[in-house]
């Protein structure tokens, strides 16, 4: 897949891409990854689900979303105004079963280029534990994914674990296209004057430049354990944020958080990553992917 340039607006961070027409210009974004489309329609958590960081922000939105048949119907056809931008679902389910329903539906619908599959949503049959945190999870249902999958298939993968790189290596072995590295950090925030969460979810996921220091290494470790492309994120607001993330080895870049601060701000990273590009007299972005030198062990 050859995308326009390396920056994606993140799933989650950018609505069903559409809602930012008017004050982003599509054209210019590699692709965008939408929300979390379920099997059926999903309300999300009660408010209050975002808390701002001090250098970030969580979130408990609770995977709010139209569910796959309103997405296909209403909101999937709006982006064919873009062809230039390429369109990612990223498809979620609390059952293996739930994923595959959601990737047959999506198969019969044009407009797609690949699917992001969220690892880090509870498994129902497994006492709740993410698909994305154990190992044997992971392996069926990226597996059975990439049977049901007409479309490449990337694996956005869960930051809270022991190893990234193992986890990397378990998709790479049945069958994943592309992983996403990596999905927000479990976090917290307390009032102390009233001594209860900030969140209503209790706990939510942390992302933002307070992230981006162990994003960036969870990039390198993922770039050495697999030969996957990999789309890195966390924290990520300038040129240069994105070519860090290039340099430890990812093949495109993700945009979240940024978007809440300026609504334009993937399309400014965009522009700025073209400029530094050409100012340090690099002609292809992809020749900076890998390209950190590492000191000799």
């Amino acid at each position: 897949m050859t995308l326009t340039n390396p920056v994606v607006a993140a799933s989650g961070t950018f609505g069903y891409g559409i809602e930012f027409e008017e004050i982003v210009s599509l054209e210019q974004l590699g692709a965008f990854c939408t929300k979390g489309i379920s099997l059926y329609p999903m309300a999300g958590h009660p408010a209050p689900r975002l808390v701002q960081t001090a250098a970030g922000m969580l979130n408990a939105i609770g995977l709010q979303n139209v569910g796959v048949e309103d997405f296909i119907a209403h909101k999937l056809p709006l982006m064919k105004r873009y062809p230039k931008c390429k369109v990612f679902v990223n498809v979620f389910g609390s059952t293996v079963e739930e994923y595959l329903a959601v990737i047959h539906q999506l198969n019969q619908a044009e407009g797609i280029s690949a699917y992001e599959l969220n690892v880090s949503c509870p498994n129902v049959h497994a006492g709740g534990m993410a698909f994305g945190a154990d190992a044997g999870s992971l392996e069926y249902l990226v597996g059975r994914a990439k049977e049901a999958s007409r479309r490449p298939l990337i694996v956005k993968l869960s930051p809270n674990v022991t190893s990234i790189g193992q986890m990397a290596q378990i998709c790479e072995k049945v069958g994943a296209d592309a992983l996403s590295v990596a999905n927000t950090f479990r976090a917290m925030s307390i009032d102390v004057l009233t001594r209860k969460p900030r969140l209503s979810n209790v706990t939510g996921g942390l992302s933002g430049p307070a992230i981006k220091p162990i994003a960036l290494r969870m990039v390198y470790e993922t770039a050495r354990a697999t030969r996957l492309p990999i789309l890195g994120m966390g924290g990520i607001v300038t040129a240069e944020d994105a070519v860090e993330f290039l340099l430890a080895g990812a093949a495109a870049i993700q945009v979240g958080t940024a978007s809440y601060a300026d609504p334009r701000a993937t399309e400014r990273l965009a522009i700025d990553l073209q400029s530094w590009c050409k100012s340090h007299a690099v002609e292809r972005v992809s020749s900076l992917t890998g390209a950190m030198k590492v000191p000799p062990e």
